[in-house]
């Protein structure tokens, strides 16, 4: 059992999961830090100054809360809408750079299927055409 687990460990479809995990969380970071810091800030800018990942309505429990964590941490059902709006947010914008990604990496196969299929043809001329001149030399003779 562990001779066929190394195997699948080995295999290049495991190692490449792997590396894409780790890279996508790695990459997680990163777009959370983008969407809370640099766009959040433009939307605040664009609606009047307003906290949007911070927005939210209590749905049960009396109380003004001044932010989502105190509702929360009071036991407060809320409805966080901006919380959502931010996961939205961070979705899509890993989903347009995976799209950017696998079409950079498609645009790449596409270039070395084309270099490849470039290489395999011979340079000078075929059998078919050495055979047929070959035929046409006997016909002369």
């Amino acid at each position: 059992m562990f001779k066929e687990f190394r195997a699948f460990i080995a295999k290049g479809n495991a190692m490449d999961m792997a590396v894409g995990i780790i890279i996508g969380a790695a990459f997680t970071a990163i777009v959370t830090s983008v969407v809370d810091d640099l766009i959040n800030p433009i939307i605040g800018l664009l609606t009047g100054g307003v906290d949007f990942s911070n927005q939210f309505i209590v749905l049960s429990g009396a109380g003004n809360y001044p932010s989502l964590a105190a509702a929360r941490d009071a036991g407060a059902a809320v409805f966080a809408y901006g919380a959502f709006l931010n996961a939205v947010i961070n979705f899509l914008i890993v989903a347009f750079v995976v799209f950017l990604l696998v079409r950079y990496v498609n645009k790449i196969k596409d270039m070395a299927s084309k270099g490849g299929a470039a290489e395999d043809t011979p340079a000078g001329p075929t059998q078919e055409d050495l055979l047929t001149e070959i035929r046409d030399l006997l016909k002369r003779a």
